[in-house]
């Protein structure tokens, strides 16, 4: 199994340190492949523009999308964005590993994905999106440490559902792009938690990168279970209820 953790912290001795150490120890024990790209130590620049691309489609308008587009044509991204997308091509799973920060990816964790995740085909469009999509058959999971307890992220919490906080990065970019999309790996509260509780949700992250193929998804409707509008259709609907 080839595994591609992308790690976002910018503190190498921070428990999302720890995470992605014991995941990569772990799973090269077992056998696997890992490769980490970690964000903070590569410096990775994560502002859009011109610097994507070693082609030019329009030089007088900057349209991201159609940029993205020409380069995926013409080989033309960047040799850092491209060494990126290798990896995502590369991997049998990807793991994203993140602390939550105003609920959503650290900035440098969101502009990855906007530079590498590229439109025209070669990560998404062209009707190559969901069910569809161009990493279908692989397998992704988010693996964050949060802040608040988990009781502040339930149905009746302060914060509202965990679910529907991550529901942008699981299903808006995951899923979006092909992914079967693993139950994610949470972490609350780390820096409350004694020794033992920290050591205990390492062994439990351990447990779940080793068994990550075998790992519960989450079930999302499929493309054909919506109609013209992108309505979901009623069968569909009385399946999910």
């Amino acid at each position: 199994m080839n595994v591609f953790i992308v790690h976002a912290h910018p503190e190498p001795k921070s428990f999302n340190g720890a995470m992605t150490r014991a995941a990569t120890a772990a799973l090269t024990n077992a056998g696997h492949a890992v490769i980490v790209s970690d964000l903070y130590a590569m410096r990775f620049d994560p502002v859009s523009g011109r610097h994507n691309f070693t082609t030019v489609k329009d030089a007088e308008s900057y349209r991201q999308q159609a940029e993205e587009a020409y380069a995926a044509a013409h080989d033309g991204f960047a040799p850092e964005l491209q060494r990126e997308m290798d990896k995502l091509f590369w991997c049998d799973v990807l793991i994203l590993q993140f602390p939550l920060w105003w609920f959503g990816l650290p900035a440098i964790l969101k502009g990855w994905v906007d530079r590498v995740f590229a439109s025209g085909g070669r990560i998404y469009g062209g009707g190559k999106w969901y069910d569809r999509g161009v990493f279908a058959g692989k397998r992704a999971m988010i693996a964050a440490t949060i802040g608040g307890p988990e009781s502040m992220y339930s149905g009746h919490g302060l914060n509202g559902p965990i679910a529907t906080i991550l529901f942008p990065i699981n299903h808006g970019i995951l899923y979006f792009t092909g992914f079967m999309v693993v139950e994610p790996f949470l972490v609350h509260a780390p820096s409350r938690r004694s020794e033992q509780d920290r050591a205990a949700e390492l062994a439990r992250y351990r447990g779940r990168v080793l068994d990550i193929r075998s790992a519960p998804t989450i079930a999302y409707p499929k493309l054909a279970d919506y109609d013209e509008h992108y309505v979901l259709r009623p069968a569909a609907r009385s399946r999910s209820a």
